[in-house]
């Protein structure tokens, strides 16, 4: 037993001799050395000197090395502007500086930026700017209406009084929202209209909210937005209603519910209603059919000047749903009329009482061509349409 506890302790001694090395000797573990932190520095922009700056353009501070500390701006007279700092959206490392009010056209301001380093060094940056002078400020025309309940076919428009060459600048600051998702997209008419609307008529019973952030936008050619503006509309009840030239009928829908079919005489073979979708835009109780309204002298062989009742207004072309208690004998049989969708005058008052702005009349079969009108949005084809936007 003594011999076996002989070897086992030589056997120790062994590995204990081996894991001190064979010369008895440990090798030392290197020094831990610690980098000196790197210095805190600031950077802002606009860039110093920097002038014809849009008042609404990111004031941006981006620091390294340390922590941002303080943020001042100061308009040219030297006093503070309120305002406060938040990351940017598009960059975690920069922040951003907005202030409570907008800054204003043709002002001087002065941004100056503080940091604390790691290792207790600071750094201070500023910049001063001049923020653009517009020669012409302009706030858009916009239809519909705040507050005002429209049909499912009422496109938003907008309209400005001097020509936009800025397309896409403007289109992305002319935010459309709405309750019920859709799909819709600007479309620029001309350089000083621009509508908004989905593939198919708007959802019924949804609200749409355009928020036009054109302040501080430049138009073009000198022209910059005065202001921003917001409009909020309803969209009622679904009322789309089909004239059909060949029939001589109209029914008309309440949603997917027929809820009238009326006898019609829509425009005789000289004087042919337009087809395609048409867009109620206005209701007179009473109106004077006029025919030099649309380049018809009165007192020539095709002119007129004719009270009528119930008038619902379908286009600038001249098409109304009307009363029209003379033609009630060609009503339902033949088209007679100068373009207008006569009807009897209880039914006129009826179809009067159930419209509202923003409803649709599909005129089918005519023997005229297609609506062109200030709102024959419906009647181009949706790639075309989509096509017309600044952004596609």
């Amino acid at each position: 037993m003594r011999g076996t506890s002989a070897l086992v302790t030589a056997g120790a001694l062994v590995l204990l001799a081996g894991c001190q090395g064979g010369d008895g000797g440990g090798t030392a573990a290197a020094p831990t050395t610690t980098a000196p932190p790197e210095p805190v520095a600031v950077e802002v922009s606009p860039a110093d000197g920097a002038t014809d700056v849009s008042p609404t353009v990111p004031l941006e501070i981006a620091v390294s090395g340390g922590e941002l500390t303080g943020v001042s701006v100061v308009n040219g007279a030297g006093a503070e502007v309120p305002g406060s700092v938040a990351d940017s959206a598009g960059d975690p490392a920069v922040d951003v500086w907005t202030p409570d009010t907008p800054l204003a056209y043709g002002a001087g301001y002065t941004l100056t930026a503080t940091a604390q380093g790691a290792d207790a060094g600071t750094a201070e940056a500023a910049t001063t700017f001049t923020t653009v002078t517009p020669q012409t400020q302009l706030t858009p025309s916009i239809g519909p209406l705040d507050g005002q309940t429209v049909g499912v076919g009422m496109p938003i428009r907008v309209y400005f009084e001097e020509p936009v060459t800025e397309k896409a600048a403007v289109e992305r600051d002319l935010v459309v929202t709405s309750s019920t998702p859709t799909d819709g997209v600007w479309n620029w008419f001309s350089d000083t209209e621009v509508h908004f609307r989905p593939s198919q008529y708007w959802p019924a019973n949804t609200d749409v909210t355009l928020e036009a952030d054109l302040y501080g936008v430049h138009l073009g050619n000198g022209v910059w937005g005065e202001t921003d503006r917001t409009v909020s509309f309803r969209v009622g009840e679904r009322h789309v209603s089909i004239a059909d030239a060949s029939t001589h009928r109209m029914e008309v829908y309440d949603g997917d519910q027929l809820v009238q079919t009326f006898p019609i005489s829509a425009g005789s073979p000289d004087n042919p209603s337009y087809n395609g979708p048409h867009v109620v835009t206005e209701m007179n109780r009473h109106r004077v059919m006029d025919s030099s309204t649309y380049g018809v002298p009165v007192d020539s062989p095709d002119g007129y000047r004719t009270p009528v009742e119930y008038a619902v207004r379908l286009s600038d072309s001249g098409e109304f749903v009307h009363a029209a208690p003379w033609s009630v004998a060609q009503q339902g049989r033949e088209n007679v009329s100068h373009g207008c969708i006569n009807v009897s005058t209880e039914n006129a008052r009826w179809f009067f009482q159930f419209s509202q702005p923003g409803d649709v009349v599909e005129i089918r079969n005519s023997d005229a061509g297609t609506l062109r009108s200030p709102i024959d949005d419906w009647t181009i084809p949706w790639e075309q349409w989509r096509a017309g936007s600044a952004l596609t």
